[in-house]
C-alpha cells in the first residue's frame, strides 16, 4: 500500500463507520451520500464515490483506489442516530478530528445502552395504539380492543428482540392474531368497525414510513435503493393482508366486516389526547433523545394539527402534504434557536406520525385491506397520500439545506 493511500485509510474507516450508521439508523440512502460527500473534505479527503444501498454501502477514495463495501449492522435506536447526527455536524464544524471522531462514535454510539429495559420498550406499542384508535375511531369498546391488541403487538415485539430469526413472520403473525382478536369481538357483537381498530393496532408495524422513504430516493434519482425499498414495503404488506385474511377465514368473518367505516367522530380533545398518547408511545419506543423532547414534542404536535386539520377539510392527501412539510419547517426554526437540535432530530419522530404508518395510515391502508370500493379507488387513494407526504418531506428537506447548509444530512 502506498504512503498517500495508507493515510486516507482512518478517514475512510470513518466515513464508512458513519455512513453505516446512518443507514442503520433509517436514514435515506441519498441522505448519507449526501453527508458522506460532505464529510469528505472535513476529514482530509479531497474526493470519494460513495453509493448507499438499504443493506450496505460502497466508498471509494479517489479515482484509482479500492473500492471498500460494508454490510449494515443492527439497527440503531434513535437517541444513537441523534448523537451520530450530532457528531457529524461537529466534523462539519471541524470540532472533532478524525481520532476523536472514531472514539466518540465507539463510546457514545454503539457502546451506549438503552435509557430503559426492552419489555418497557415494546409496552410503547400500548399507547401509540390507544393514541391512534382515539384518532380513528373512538369508541369505549373500540379503545378496549385497541389496548388488547396493541399488548399482542408488545408481545410479538418482545419476541422478535430476543430471537431475531423469526423477524420475517412478525407481520404474518402479528396481523393474524390481531385480527382473529378484533374479528372475535365483532363475530359476538362486541365491537363494531373493527378495521379501524385492526390499523390503529397494526399501525406501529406498518411500513408506511418506509414506502414514503422509497419514494423520494427514487425522485432524488437513487433508482436502486428506492425500488428494492418499495418491493420489500409491498411484500411487507402482503404479509399483513395475508395474516388478516387468514384471520377472517379461521373466525368466518366475511368481507363486509372489513368496510371503512366510523361509527363515532373523534373530537378535537379526543384527537389531542390520541396525539397526546401516541406521542409518548413513540418517544419510549423510539428511545427519542430526552434533552430533545420538548423540540421533539412541540414539531410532531405541529405537524399533527396540520396534518388532522387540513386532512379534515381537504382529504388526506393534501393533509399528508401539510403535515410533511409542517414537520420539515418547525424542524427547521428549532434548529435555528439557541441550543436547539439540528433539524433532523426534531423530523423524524413527526415524520414517523406523519408518514402512512401512523396519522394517515387509515387512508394508506385502504391499498392493503381496502375501504369496501374498488381496488383501483384504494390504490389511486393510498398512492396520492404517499406521493403527497413523499413530496412535502422532499420540499421541507430542501428549505431545511437552505437554512442550514451546514447540515448535509437532508432529505
Amino acid at each position: 500500500m502506498h504512503e498517500a493511500e495508507a493515510s486516507t485509510v482512518p478517514a475512510q474507516e470513518l466515513l464508512i463507520t458513519i455512513g453505516t450508521g446512518l443507514l442503520a439508523g433509517g436514514i435515506s440512502s441519498v441522505d448519507v451520500e449526501d453527508a458522506l460527500t460532505g464529510l469528505a473534505p472535513a476529514v482530509g479527503l479531497d474526493a470519494i464515490n460513495v453509493a448507499a444501498l438499504p443493506k450496505g454501502l460502497f466508498l471509494t477514495v479517489g479515482a484509482g483506489g479500492a473500492t471498500r463495501f460494508e454490510r449494515i449492522g443492527p439497527d440503531l435506536r434513535f437517541d444513537q442516530t441523534a448523537k451520530l447526527l450530532d457528531i457529524v455536524d461537529s466534523i462539519h464544524a471541524r470540532r472533532l478530528s478524525v481520532d476523536e471522531a472514531r472514539q466518540t462514535i465507539e463510546a457514545e454510539v454503539f457502546a451506549t445502552a438503552p435509557r430503559w429495559p426492552g419489555w418497557l420498550t415494546c409496552l410503547g406499542a400500548v399507547p401509540i395504539g390507544i393514541g391512534l384508535c382515539l384518532l380513528l375511531e373512538p369508541g369505549p369498546v373500540n379503545l378496549v380492543f385497541a389496548a388488547l391488541g396493541s399488548l399482542v403487538v408488545a408481545g410479538a415485539l418482545a419476541i422478535n428482540s430476543r430471537h431475531s430469526s423469526l423477524g420475517p413472520l412478525l407481520p404474518v403473525a402479528s396481523a393474524f392474531f390481531v385480527g382473529v382478536l378484533m374479528l372475535i369481538g365483532c363475530r359476538l357483537d362486541w365491537l363494531e368497525s373493527p378495521l379501524r381498530t385492526i390499523v390503529a393496532t397494526l399501525a406501529l408495524l406498518l411500513p408506511g414510513s418506509a414506502v414514503v422513504t422509497g419514494l423520494t430516493e427514487i425522485s432524488a434519482g437513487a433508482l436502486s435503493a428506492g425500488s428494492s425499498r418499495l418491493v420489500s414495503s409491498t411484500v411487507q404488506l402482503a404479509m399483513f393482508i395475508a395474516g388478516v385474511a387468514g384471520a377472517a377465514v379461521v373466525t368466518g368473518t366475511g368481507a363486509e366486516a372489513l368496510v371503512n367505516s366510523q361509527l363515532t367522530d373523534s373530537t378535537w380533545w379526543l384527537s389531542s389526547l390520541g396525539v397526546a398518547a401516541a406521542t409518548l408511545g413513540l418517544i419510549i419506543y423510539l428511545h427519542t433523545p430526552l434533552e430533545h423532547t420538548l423540540p421533539i414534542v412541540l414539531t410532531i404536535g405541529a405537524a399533527a394539527l396540520a396534518q388532522l386539520g387540513v386532512g379534515a377539510e381537504f382529504g388526506a392527501a393534501i393533509g399528508g402534504l401539510a403535515g410533511a412539510l409542517t414537520a420539515s419547517l418547525v424542524a427547521v426554526v428549532l434548529s435555528r434557536l439557541p441550543r436547539g437540535p439540528i433539524w433532523r432530530i426534531s423530523f423524524v419522530p413527526a415524520f414517523l406520525v406523519v408518514a402512512p404508518g401512523s396519522f394517515g395510515l387509515l387512508n394508506a391502508s385502504q391499498i392493503e385491506f381496502g375501504d369496501g370500493s374498488s381496488v383501483l379507488a384504494s390504490l389511486l387513494a393510498a398512492g396520492a397520500t404517499f406521493f403527497t407526504i413523499a413530496i412535502g418531506t422532499v420540499i421541507g428537506a430542501a428549505v431545511a439545506h437552505a437554512v442550514e447548509p451546514r447540515d448535509e444530512v437532508v432529505a
